[in-house]
Order: C-alpha cells, then sequence, then structure tokens
C-alpha cells in the first residue's frame, strides 16, 4: 500500500503534469482569485487532516492518505502559481528571492520545532494562505508588461537539456534522500540547504552586476561528487559532511534551475505554467526512481555497505554527466532549445503573411539581444538592461525592474552605447530589429 507521502509525491508530479498539458486553457492561476482560493484550500484541508490523525489514530489510516492527495494537488498549483511570479522576474531578482524563500523556509522550520503541537497545528495551517498573499501581493508589484498574461499561449520546443540536468541531479538526490538526514533535519531545513540558499543570496546582494551565475554550477558538481564520494567511509564525520554536502548541492542545482528556466520565460515569452510544470514533473519523476532505485536494492538483500557504494557510482555517473551537458551551454542567457513552434496551417497560405504573436516577437528580441551581448562583450547585467532597452523600457522603468539605483542604470545604458558605437535609441532599435510604434501599430491594425 502507498504511504500518504508516495501518494502526495504521485498527485504532485500528475498535477503539474496536466496542467502543463493544459497550459494554453489554464493561461494563469495567479492572475485568479478563484485558482489561489481554491490552492488555499486544499492546502489548509491538507494539513488538518494530516493532524488530525493523531487526534483520532483509529481512523488515521484514511486521513492520511486523503490528507495526501488533497496536499499533492494543493503543492502542484502552489507550485505553478509562484513559477508564473518567478516567470516574470528578471535572472537577478530571481536568484536573489528565490534564495532569500529557502532561507527563510529553514528558518520558519527550525522556529517551528519550538512549537506545542497545538501550536504548530495551527500556524502550519495557516503558512499556505500567508505564502499566497504573498504572491498576490508580488503580483501586482510586477509591471504589467512582464505579468502572465491571460492570452493563447505560443507553443514551445521543450528545452531538455535543462530538464534533465536538474533530473540527473534529483536522481542522485533521491538515491541517498532517506538516509542523509538525521534528528530534526530535513531536506528543507539541512544546514547544507541553508547554507548554499544563503551563500548565493549574499553572493546576488553583495557582488551585484559581478555575480558569476556559472559558480553555481562549478560549485554544484564537487560538492555533490564529494558527498557520495565520502558516503561509503563508515564514520560520523564523514556520514555527517555527506549529508551537508548533498542537501547544499541539490539546493545549488534548484536555484540554478529556477534562474534558467524563470529567465527562458521572462526573456523568450514562454508560458511558466508549461515549462515549469515539465520540469517540475519529471524532476519529481527522478527523485522517485532514484528513491526506488536504493529500497530495490535493500530489498533483494545487498549488503548495506555495497548499496552505497553501488548509489554513490550511479550518483557520481549521472551528475557528471549531466553538467558536461550543460557546460555546453555557454551562457546562461540561452534558450536553451526553447524555441517558437510554428503552426502547420500557417503553410497552407504563404500568400498571406502571418502576424507574428507577442510571444514569437518577445523570442526574437532576446535571441537578437545575446547575440549581440556576445558579439560586442557586453556583461550579465549590461545585457538585462539591453534587452529592457529593446522593449522600449525607460530609465525609470529599468532601475526598478533590476533594483538599482537611477545612476547605476544610467551608467550601465552609457556603457552599452558605447560599446556599441551608437548614440540614439532609434539607432539601438536598428540594430535590433526592433518595429517603431508605428510600424508595429500598423501591423496590428493590418491583422485585426
Amino acid at each position: 500500500m502507498a504511504t500518504p507521502r508516495d501518494l502526495f509525491d504521485s498527485i504532485m508530479v500528475l498535477t503539474v503534469v496536466l496542467c502543463a498539458i493544459f497550459a494554453k486553457k489554464l493561461k494563469t492561476l495567479v492572475g485568479r482569485r478563484s485558482a489561489l482560493t481554491m490552492t488555499g484550500i486544499l492546502l489548509t484541508t491538507s494539513t488538518v487532516l494530516s493532524f488530525s490523525a493523531f487526534y483520532a489514530p483509529n481512523i488515521a489510516t484514511e486521513l492520511g492518505p486523503a490528507s495526501g492527495i488533497v496536499g499533492g494537488v494543493g503543492i502542484a498549483f502552489m507550485i505553478v502559481i509562484w513559477s508564473e511570479i518567478y516567470g516574470s522576474l528578471n535572472p537577478f531578482r530571481v536568484a536573489a528571492y528565490y534564495s532569500l524563500s529557502i532561507v527563510a523556509g529553514a528558518l520558519v522550520i527550525y522556529v517551528y520545532e519550538g512549537f506545542k503541537f497545538e501550536w504548530l497545528f495551527v500556524m502550519t495551517a495557516l503558512l499556505p494562505l500567508v505564502s499566497l498573499l504573498c504572491a498576490h501581493s508580488a503580483l501586482l508589484h510586477i509591471p504589467k508588461s512582464n505579468r502572465p498574461a491571460r492570452r493563447e499561449a505560443t507553443e514551445f520546443s521543450i528545452p531538455w537539456k535543462a530538464v534533465f540536468l536538474m533530473a540527473a541531479y534529483a536522481f542522485a538526490y533521491g538515491l541517498l534522500e532517506m538516509s542523509s538526514y538525521s534528528g530534526g533535519f530535513g531536506p528543507h531545513s539541512s544546514p547544507g540547504t541553508l547554507f548554499a540558499a544563503l551563500a548565493i543570496f549574499l553572493g546576488v546582494c553583495i557582488r551585484g552586476k559581478h555575480f558569476d551565475f556559472g559558480l553555481i554550477y562549478r560549485g554544484a558538481l564537487p560538492i555533490t561528487v564529494a558527498a557520495f564520494l565520502l558516503l561509503p567511509a563508515f564514520n560520523l564525520f564523514s556520514e555527517s559532511v555527506s549529508s551537508f554536502c548533498i542537501s547544499a548541492g541539490y539546493t545549488m542545482q534548484s536555484i540554478l534551475i529556477m534562474i534558467i528556466i524563470a529567465s527562458i520565460c521572462y526573456r523568450y515569452g514562454a508560458s511558466p505554467i508549461w515549462l515549469f510544470g515539465i520540469e517540475r514533473g519529471v524532476r519529481q519523476i527522478f527523485m522517485l526512481l532514484g528513491r526506488d532505485t536504493s529500497q530495490a536494492l535493500e530489498s533483494i538483500g545487498v549488503a548495506p555497505a555495497n548499496i552505497e557504494v553501488v548509489t554513490s557510482a550511479l550518483a557520481v555517473i549521472s551528475i557528471v554527466a549531466a553538467t558536461m551537458i550543460f557546460m555546453s551551454e555557454k551562457e546562461l542567457s540561452s534558450n536553451w532549445g526553447a524555441v517558437p513552434v510554428i503552426p502547420e496551417t500557417q503553410s497552407i497560405l504563404p500568400t498571406e503573411p502571418r502576424s507574428k504573436t507577442p510571444a514569437e516577437k518577445k523570442h526574437e528580441l532576446a535571441t537578437r539581444v545575446a547575440t549581440v551581448a556576445r558579439e560586442y562583450k557586453l556583461s550579465t547585467r549590461e545585457e538585462e538592461v539591453l534587452l529592457l532597452l529593446g522593449q522600449r523600457k525607460t530609465v525609470g522603468i529599468i532601475e526598478r525592474e533590476l533594483f538599482i539605483a537611477n545612476g547605476t542604470a544610467k551608467a550601465h545604458v552609457r556603457h552599452i552605447y558605447q560599446k556599441l558605437d551608437i548614440h540614439t535609441r532609434q539607432e539601438l532599435f536598428d540594430m535590433l530589429g526592433v518595429e517603431t510604434e508605428h510600424e508595429s501599430n500598423k501591423q496590428s491594425s493590418t491583422s485585426l
């Protein structure tokens, strides 16, 4: 019989995959009060059912599975809702906010451990509502031009390279997840998780435009490999260090993938519901495969020492291979293979030009910006500014979106003009192939 956790994970995977499949119909969840309300009800109900099992042990066998099913649907919707928020932010904000959220989550767990059971019940039930209120507030602070739009989504090819990069780390993590924590620590509260997230948050805040996102994957690989190499050493110190490294490496990789996937949505116009639904679904499936592989080795009677050797070897092979694939992508701002798919029906009438969708226009602009940035050796932050300039955003809007001072934004613009050897906005638009407002309006009226 499946455990409540197995049900929770399985239902979550099924729900996020279904969200991805029906992304065109859903269009947005964070922009709908009904979706926010339903998500809050589902997660609060799941919490109530779970805690009620302690008060009514005679029906705990019924309450546990019910909590897992309801909670799996609710957490899937929560993931999708926050994915829409992160998909509307530039990579620097995503790196800062997402890493900070992991730090905050770990600290909340530490604090909760000191609560009496009754207060723990109440506070846990309220947490989903607080999270949803934060998501709604975040949406209101996002510029309208960047908000998840309730419009027909453009189809994109799937960036499998980025998806399977995370899947490999999830598989490795799943191999030893159950044996990696002791005492009151779990996957979201371990010292390694807190350290990795805090390090990235401070790095982004302190280094700013000079922060190198490549440090994340260059750090995740050796840390994770070290974890699995230390594990078979059979002493308390090695187990503690291994546990720290496992959680730290996985956390770093999770943050990196969040930045990559959110960047594809932000830069190129891919649907966050669709893309994050695929990534989260594949990630969780591979994590479950890792758990099942570890349990299968135990069930066939393999000695514990041999199990650790085998799982360590499998984990090292998977993450090294995945990282080598990742390193073939030289730029974090790459589309990773996420390209708009033109419907075949459009080729039937070649004489009638098809008006491009907003997502297609956004993809073309982002691709051109990335090409120009590489050609003229722009910094990562300058590339972000150039993209916003190409979207006709003012210096004031740029400083708010990138969370930088007015003088800093102007300095970036000045440096960009110098490197590109241009002097006016129109020259910049011409270089990027940006239509004039007159041309854009004319095309829109023609398509109508």
